[in-house]
């Protein structure tokens, strides 16, 4: 790194020395001002930060940041969901007080098209969202703009949160309908994800790479052969922030595109559709299964000025399985 990535990385330290000193994270005007600073820091697109090859001390202030972030998120969006909720008409139509709000609908907007494109128009008829939380901004974004007849279900392992969240849509006569929360651990979860057209993973299930790939494994196994998993990473300084995946933790998938957004939508969005189970039994004779691997090579980037993101798409598997 240069002088002036170095600083930016010891910027972010710095930010979470005064974050960790906090008495608490739920929104004030001190929580409010620090997280501020340190969005604004992480956001600017950066090819030459790698935080994985940083060093310890930095590795360790970045899993504790994120571990922090992800804390912090969950008061803001409980906070906002519980002044939603008190509004007398649909709360829905008050989204807009969610200060990240807009990020949302340009990031449902991105997914949306990222599904549409590797779906070749299908239109899911059911979409699973893990992590939703109290303000399941993606599965109403999608639902109310982009899927309008998809069934969403929502899982997340906070019973008050889902409680929130149910209040949240029930005034609303057509996401209520189509809209459901389930109060489980999704490592409990298992026939019933073979159902789902589509899984989001959210970026803080799993806020460590070992707790993500354990997630990942889970879902590649219960999953239906051909659904999608959609999940959030982050690249750059904005890593930061969120975990990463790779598409080398995506065993059993197949990787169709990563996007890196450039504006101000900080997770970037990965693609990958579940791969059948081939057998081997014809080939060796024995009764065990091969599980195809992640396409991890071929990675092209280019810049996509009209959408203000790098895409990242993978090329096409040399072998095709039956």
């Amino acid at each position: 790194m240069d002088c002036q990535d170095e600083q930016l990385v010891k910027t972010i330290c710095d930010l979470y020395e005064k974050i960790s000193k906090l008495k608490s994270l739920k929104p004030s005007e001190d929580v409010n001002i620090l997280f501020s600073q340190l969005v604004s820091t992480c956001i600017p697109p950066n090819p030459n930060i790698d935080v994985t090859k940083m060093c310890d001390t930095v590795q360790e202030t970045r899993q504790k940041l994120i571990k922090i972030c992800g804390e912090a998120e969950g008061h803001l969006e409980h906070h906002f969901s519980s002044i939603l909720t008190s509004f007398e008409d649909n709360p829905l139509n008050h989204l807009n007080l969610f200060p990240y709000y807009n990020n949302y609908i340009k990031l449902g907007k991105l997914e949306y098209d990222l599904l549409t494109q590797n779906l070749n128009g299908l239109v899911p008829k059911t979409v699973a969202f893990v992590g939703s939380g109290p303000l399941p901004l993606t599965s109403i974004v999608l639902a109310s703009s982009h899927l309008k007849e998809t069934v969403f279900h929502n899982f997340d392992i906070d019973h008050s949160a889902n409680s929130l969240a149910s209040l949240l849509v029930s005034s609303d006569p057509d996401i209520s309908q189509r809209m459901f929360f389930h109060t489980v651990d999704i490592m409990e979860v298992t026939e019933s994800l073979k159902s789902f057209d589509v899984v989001f993973l959210a970026a803080l299930v799993g806020m460590n790479k070992e707790d993500k790939v354990k997630v990942i494994e889970h879902l590649q196994k219960h999953m239906a052969p051909g659904a999608v998993l959609m999940l959030r990473s982050a690249h750059g300084p904005r890593a930061f922030l969120y975990p990463i995946v790779d598409p080398c933790d995506l065993q059993g998938f197949e990787v169709l595109s990563i996007y890196h957004p450039t504006d101000d939508v900080i997770n970037s969005v990965v693609i990958s559709k579940k791969l059948p189970v081939v057998s081997n039994e014809s080939i060796l004779g024995g009764p065990s299964c091969l599980l195809m691997p992640c396409s991890c090579s071929k990675i092209h980037a280019i810049m996509n000025k009209k959408k203000n993101m790098m895409i990242e798409e993978l090329g096409a598997r040399e072998e095709q399985f039956s």
